[in-house]
């Protein structure tokens, strides 16, 4: 297997700091890793925002700043967007440092369900490395693609020291629901009143961002909920495996 070999190379290949080895191949074997699809922190809601980063994340951030709120963004590598964009680059920097939480969405979001143990760490990889260039952090929160997962992205995710973090409510805006059909959503959740609230947004659709993330931090306001991020709603885990400072941009940083 790949990743077999790779690992007795490790020694070999350590003084190379481009491959970043220690982030993006732990070298002990794990237990597969934990799934949450809930808060276990009760009256608090984390929301979250899928498929970034894009052309609307500054404004995402701008609204979540203006009304107090931290975020939690799942970021993808080469999705909507090339993660190594000067202006994306900047965007996912502006993000970080106003306090909101990073974690992984996978490098291209493919169907992880679909691919082989090295083609799953791959997509791992290589955003993980993104935002280690970029940000310095080397996440321990991962989302996959679709919420999608099996044994093989537990194993792969238990090793890479992850943790799988899925939702308990949907916008659907990912499923081209409307706006009026979003807000509806969310008055519906908000009448419910459950103990807690793991959302799931996307920051790549315009109307999501401008007209229904508004109406949502409202009424979730209203309702009295306390915002946080995904590790604080799931009792103050870490949020990252490690951070440290963020690289200077060459001639790799390119999808």
């Amino acid at each position: 297997m790949f990743m077999t070999r790779l690992l007795k190379l490790v020694p070999l290949l350590s003084g190379i700091a481009t491959f970043h080895l220690s982030s993006a191949f732990p070298l002990s074997r794990r237990a597969p890793a934990q799934v949450f699809t809930s808060c276990s922190v009760p009256n608090t809601v984390a929301l979250t925002f899928d498929d970034g980063p894009y052309i609307y994340l500054n404004d995402v951030v701008d609204t979540l700043n203006r009304e107090g709120v931290k975020g939690t963004f799942f970021f993808n590598g080469n999705n909507f967007a090339c993660i190594y964009g000067e202006d994306l680059v900047e965007a996912v920097k502006n993000a970080h440092t106003s306090g909101h939480e990073i974690g992984s969405h996978t490098w291209g979001h493919k169907r992880l369900t679909n691919l082989t143990f090295d083609e799953v760490h791959d997509e791992m990889f290589r955003v993980e490395l993104a935002l280690e260039r970029i940000l310095g952090v080397v996440p321990a929160l991962m989302r996959p693609p679709f919420g999608e997962f099996n044994d093989l992205v537990l194993e792969a995710s238990g090793i890479r020291g992850q943790t799988i973090v899925n939702w308990d409510f949907d916008s659907e805006d990912g499923k081209s629901a409307t706006v009026d059909a979003q807000k509806a959503l969310y008055d519906a959740v908000v009448a419910l009143r459950p103990p807690s609230i793991l959302s799931l947004q996307h920051e790549v659709h315009e109307t999501s961002v401008t007209e229904v993330l508004p109406y949502a931090i409202q009424k979730l306001k209203e309702a009295g909920y306390d915002f946080v991020t995904v590790s604080e709603c799931l009792g103050g885990i870490e949020p990252y495996q490690r951070v440290g400072e963020p690289s200077a941009r060459d001639e790799n940083w390119q999808c």
